[in-house]
């Protein structure tokens, strides 16, 4: 008996073992096309059903999703909308398999979140074709979002943090494992709650931000320690395409953290300048403002002390006075530098 000959999925993809989500409610629809991709080389899964349909994807994160339009309970409009909205299956293309050719419920289609649709009777080869078109591009869109997380979270290495925060509805949507654990130190709280305060500030300045005009950082105090929020860009979706997008259309915006202390400050002084531990402490407050009987109270020595040390601070920067130490000092280490709020 002769075979029907299917077109091959594309090559690239062969490696990374391609899943596809079958979802309709009739089993009879099923069982072809299960056979024609099995056949080609796809891992099928099926669904009979919507909430079994979110369930799935949201488990197995398919490829691709060849989805039913009309089915009992939810259907395939309500399935796709879901997915959609849920930032772990946005991504992933859906193909509508629907006999409803009328012009308003193809739209329906698309407006849902489909990236396409096969009208019924289905033809195998027709969607495979399709498929391998929008395989290729789901693959450029993961490719990319795999590129920014890692940049992300090289940023974890070097004391930074970042988060994306929905302009919409203000949901953190995205955190590198530093963020989370300094959100949850500093504010008490989990994604995808947003600090009451960063939320606050992010829509206190977007007019800036939106003018490219950079915003006043934020500050978060605890004890010796503070968390700085640096407002760096609005993306259009944290896994998708990184498209500036025009004021008012939503889109996430990129926060970059950084949690400093005056124990990093110290350290930073003390090796930029070859400073003492005790040295970099004085230097730390001349910047501060303090003139040395104060500085004296604050270490527990004499003035004539904190002046020895001073003079020791103005050879090794090359100085002859504790303006042009502090000015000095500021501008070497950026830890120093003024916080806005």
């Amino acid at each position: 008996m002769n075979r029907l000959s299917l077109p091959e999925p594309p090559r690239e993809h062969l490696s990374d073992a391609l899943v596809v989500l079958i979802v309709d409610d009739v089993p009879d629809n099923v069982a072809p096309l299960h056979d024609a991709l099995d056949e080609a080389g796809y891992t099928v899964l099926v669904a009979l059903d919507g909430e079994a349909a979110i369930r799935r994807a949201t488990q197995a994160l398919p490829d691709v999703i060849l989805l039913d339009a009309v089915m009992p309970g939810i259907d395939g409009f309500e399935v796709a909308r879901r997915l959609k909205a849920d930032p772990a299956t946005a991504q992933i293309p859906i193909i509508f398999m629907t006999g409803l050719t009328e012009t308003e419920h193809l739209v329906a289609a698309l407006d849902a979140g489909g990236a396409d649709y096969v009208t019924k009777p289905i033809k195998p080869r027709e969607v495979i074709a399709r498929m391998g078109v929008h395989l290729r591009s789901a693959r450029h869109a993961r490719q990319g979002a795999v590129e920014r997380r890692q940049a992300r979270y090289a940023l974890d290495a070097f004391g930074y943090a970042t988060i994306t925060v929905r302009e919409r509805d203000g949901r953190l949507m995205w955190q590198t494992p530093l963020a989370r654990d300094l959100l949850q130190r500093y504010c008490g709280t989990v994604a995808p709650d947003t600090p009451a305060e960063v939320l606050q500030w992010l829509r206190r300045h977007l007019s800036d931000a939106q003018a490219q005009r950079e915003p006043p950082r934020l500050t978060l105090e605890q004890g010796p320690r503070r968390l700085t929020f640096r407002l760096h860009q609005r993306v259009g979706d944290q896994d998708g395409a990184e498209t500036v997008e025009a004021p008012g259309e939503g889109g996430d915006w990129l926060i970059v953290m950084q949690e400093t202390s005056d124990a990093a400050v110290l350290e930073a002084l003390a090796q930029s300048f070859g400073l003492t531990a005790r040295e970099a402490e004085v230097l730390y407050w001349v910047v501060k403002g303090k003139i040395n009987r104060d500085i004296g109270d604050i270490l527990g020595s004499s003035p004539a002390t904190v002046k020895k040390h001073l003079e020791r601070i103005h050879a090794k920067l090359g100085v002859e006075t504790r303006t042009a130490a502090a000015a000095m000092a500021i501008n070497r280490v950026p830890l120093l530098q003024p916080r806005g709020g």
